[in-house]
């Protein structure tokens, strides 16, 4: 079955963690729209200085949860900074777990999650410079490579990215997931 999956970025996202995610996705044969607040293209940041620019397909405008069956967030230390206080797309992001669609996040990917308020009470794992807010907003963070929590698929670092990509496509074709009460 073709999916559509949204990939939320701005200027200043890591390049690698938008590019290797994508290309998973689209190896699957699905869709991955780069979803932004800007139009036009965003700048990557690869590693140490700016990287190419990216097309964006859709503005966060023209778009909903609705639209696609998951949710990306890359990292970098700009691109999720910038996300956090853009209501629009904390709305967004909040809406995939309303859902319970599966969400996929790397490095500084969950500070949009924290800003969302939708990391209390799950496990999971970033880089490490966010690993006090996790806790601090109410998540158990952990030191693994990739981190399942019912549906929501974290990684610490684009070194990651082979066992993060994976987890992501069993968590997308798995699609909704209820949340489990112990």
């Amino acid at each position: 079955m073709s999916k559509k999956v949204a990939i939320l970025a701005t200027n200043g996202f890591e390049e690698s963690e938008l590019k290797s995610p994508k290309e998973a996705l689209e190896n699957e044969g699905w869709t991955a729209h780069i979803v932004s607040p800007e139009s036009g293209t965003i700048k990557a940041w690869a590693s140490k200085d700016w990287g190419k620019d990216y097309p964006v397909d859709k503005t966060i405008d023209e778009v909903s949860s609705k639209d696609y069956h998951a949710l990306v967030l890359p990292g970098g230390v700009i691109n999720p900074d910038r996300l956090r206080v853009n209501q629009r797309a904390l709305s967004f992001v909040k809406d995939f777990f309303d859902e319970k669609k599966p969400v996929a996040a790397i490095c500084h990917g969950p500070q949009v999650l924290i800003s969302a308020g939708v990391v209390e009470g799950r496990e999971l794992t970033s880089y490490e410079s966010v690993k006090v807010d996790l806790q601090n907003a109410g998540a158990n963070w952990v030191d693994k490579e990739v981190v399942v929590d019912n549906g929501l698929v974290t990684s610490r670092t684009p070194e990651d990215l082979p066992a993060f990509n994976k987890k992501m496509i069993e968590e997308i074709k798995e699609g909704k997931h209820e949340l489990q009460h112990s």
